[in-house]
């Protein structure tokens, strides 16, 4: 099995020692990402805003490796403060409302540079 890199300047570069995505095989593994607009490198401001910018990077994150949200098969989603639960859902709702992948949420004590919400995906590719 061969492991590739994947990158793309349409999410956000890692802002660590990290890559925006590994594909492994036939499956691709995200990083966390979090509400950077790739373009100014900033976070966005408000929960509903972070959410759609998250699932933004992963689009593009996942696109770069020759797949798409369709094809994910796990999430997880970190959130700064579990209140913000049903927000999340009915957004992440929208981006998944067909087959929702298998998913984790869980409260982390903090996120990387104040974000309120991290998301993670574990993608197929089909070949």
């Amino acid at each position: 099995m061969t492991r590739q890199v994947i990158a793309t300047p349409h999410a956000p570069a890692a802002v660590g020692p990290y890559s925006q995505a590994i594909r492994a095989g036939n499956l691709v593994f995200t990083a966390g990402q979090i509400g950077l607009d790739p373009s100014t490198g900033k976070l966005v401001e408000g929960l509903e805003k972070q959410v759609e910018q998250v699932l933004a990077n992963l689009r593009a994150v996942l696109e770069a490796a020759g797949t798409s949200l369709d094809q994910a098969i796990k999430t997880t989603i970190f959130l700064a403060d579990m209140a913000d639960f049903a927000q999340v859902n009915a957004i992440y709702g929208r981006a998944f409302s067909v087959t929702p992948p298998a998913r984790s949420t869980v409260q982390a004590a903090g996120l990387p540079l104040g974000a309120l919400v991290e998301i993670e995906v574990i993608a197929l590719i089909s070949d």
